[in-house]
């Protein structure tokens, strides 16, 4: 058993009936009268997240007392706005693998894909309504609208080795920090806490999602493939640039600098031997990888006046899981 499955396990131990009661509501929140929609939306839900969403909404609310129901229901709620936004993206992206197995658009096409993604969003929006509290469809609401203009910034930075570390990083804010700073904020909102506690969550959670998606980066550059369950180099083919990649451009030598912005602008993974070595000598996933303990660190501060709990205490091991895993 590897250091992030042990991670994970103390994370989810504190939880583990929460997590089957908003499993229980994910598969029963899924239905539909369409078998297609049915086939589509249980393949992408069942194909092995690690669900960090939905615990990132039941941990945040244990900070206050009992976790409820209505817990249960937003942790479903944001792992299906995470899941529409897997289906659109890998339509946008043209990937056929994902967490080790055959993507939804690369089995059921891709106008099933963009389609279920719809159900699954207009579900979610259905189901966050049912909670009855303006402030839940305020944050749900924003942070979705935030996601699409990540994705979107995301696609105009493609081929673009000009690309700043500070455009970079906005970009991972608005696509993937955000979802979990909405998980730890409805936590708080749904627990009634305070204007106060409520920001240090948020602060909590975002960055939390800005470590993962900086080690999202750097195992795309080095992980264990059958661990991550992709290829090397997915995120270069695409030309899409990343702080490690931008780091060893600008601390590399006049032809690694030349090679790796030549295989941002043109995608592929011709050069990505020369890339991958370049990586590795300039220091760029440990630089990044600093970046990410730097934000676990920020998280960690963010509730350190909380309580001590088992949730406290889950909350602090998911940011070192964040900013070290290796899946």
């Amino acid at each position: 058993m590897t250091q992030s499955t042990t991670q994970l396990n103390t994370i989810q131990s504190c939880i583990s009936d929460d997590i089957e009661a908003v499993n229980t509501v994910i598969q029963h929140s899924l239905h539909s009268d369409v078998t297609l929609v049915n086939q589509v939306a249980h393949y992408i839900i069942n194909s092995g997240g690690k669900r960090l969403r939905p615990i990132l909404v039941l941990l945040s609310a244990g900070l206050f007392g009992k976790i409820k129901p209505h817990h249960h229901q937003l942790a479903a709620v944001v792992e299906f706005i995470h899941t529409a936004t897997l289906l659109h993206d890998d339509v946008v992206d043209e990937s056929a693998k994902r967490r080790g197995q055959n993507t939804a658009n690369a089995l059921f096409g891709n106008a099933a894909s963009v389609l279920v993604g719809d159900f699954v969003y207009s579900r979610a929006f259905q189901m966050m309504v049912a909670v009855q509290n303006m402030r839940v469809m305020e944050v749900l609401s924003n942070a979705t609208n935030v996601i699409a203009e990540g994705e979107v910034l995301q696609l105009l930075n493609v081929h673009n080795s000009d690309i700043t570390d500070a455009a970079y990083l906005q970009v991972i804010h608005y696509k993937t920090a955000k979802l979990f700073e909405a998980a730890t904020r409805l936590g708080a909102i749904i627990s009634q806490a305070t204007p106060q506690d409520e920001e240090a969550l948020s602060q909590y959670g975002m960055h939390i999602g800005t470590a993962f998606q900086l080690i999202d980066d750097v195992l795309d550059l080095s992980g264990n493939v059958l661990e991550i369950g992709k290829n090397l180099g997915d995120d270069l083919s695409e030309g899409k640039p990343t702080l490690p990649l931008l780091y060893a451009m600008r601390n590399g030598n006049a032809t690694e600098a030349e090679t790796i912005k030549r295989a941002i602008e043109h995608g592929g993974l011709e050069d990505l031997p020369t890339v991958l070595s370049a990586v590795e000598r300039t220091g760029a996933l440990q630089h990044v990888r600093g970046i990410a303990e730097r934000e676990c660190e920020l998280a960690c501060a963010a509730i350190a006046h909380f309580t001590d709990s088992p949730y406290k205490q889950a909350m602090l091991t998911l940011a070192k899981f964040s900013a070290t895993r290796s899946y």
